[in-house]
């Protein structure tokens, strides 16, 4: 099994993030951003994918979350990308429904060397406690730009934006399970051309 883990460091002058992350991990994790609800989120992320992460984050909240958010869904996205290596012997796709009372959230990612978000969610307010929920889909665009990877959210039904939330980063945590495994009757890149970079 390949040490298949990173550590990333983004310094910017609105933000100093550190996300340490493990692929082959029990889902431990450790994450301080300053921002409650994204904790929250990174801890559901950890805990349903089995990787075990550490986020460490200081930010200009006095300006708003968004910086914050969207730096660490960088750091986290270019962690996940270091950790998988060349993608060798991976399954490459994963995919998960996943309920969170009256919300369900349908998520399928294709770990492809390339980036595509498509995102289809209505919270139907702008925020949840103190949290934007705009905010989601920018923590998410700047994963998967970083990460590079295809992923798609569908959230057919949810009325409470609590709960939509947290359905996706829970979907996402499965799917991500699934497409990072390795596969056992695999030796080789999971593509017909031969590369995912």
């Amino acid at each position: 099994m390949p040490d298949r883990q990173a550590t990333v460091q983004r310094t910017t002058q609105e933000t100093n993030v550190t996300v340490d992350l493990a692929l082959e991990g029990q889902g431990c994790s450790k994450c301080r951003t300053g921002v409650g609800f994204l904790d929250h989120m990174l801890d559901l992320l950890a805990k349903h994918s089995l990787f075990d992460l550490t986020v460490a984050a200081t930010g200009d909240l006095e300006t708003d979350q968004h910086h914050t958010v969207e730096d660490v869904g960088i750091a986290l996205g270019q962690a996940l990308d270091r950790a998988l290596g060349d993608r060798a012997g991976i399954r490459r796709f994963g995919s998960a429904a996943v309920p969170m009372e009256e919300a369900l959230a349908q998520v399928a990612v294709d770990l492809s060397g390339r980036s595509a978000l498509v995102f289809e969610a209505d919270f139907g307010v702008e925020k949840t406690g103190d949290f934007d929920t705009v905010l989601v889909e920018e923590c998410l665009n700047a994963l998967v730009a970083n990460g590079r990877f295809n992923l798609h959210v569908t959230v057919p039904h949810g009325r409470n934006a609590h709960h939509i939330a947290e359905a996706i980063f829970k979907g996402l945590a499965v799917a991500l399970r699934a497409a990072t495994e390795i596969d056992p009757r695999r030796s080789g890149i999971p593509s017909t051309k031969g590369t995912l970079t």
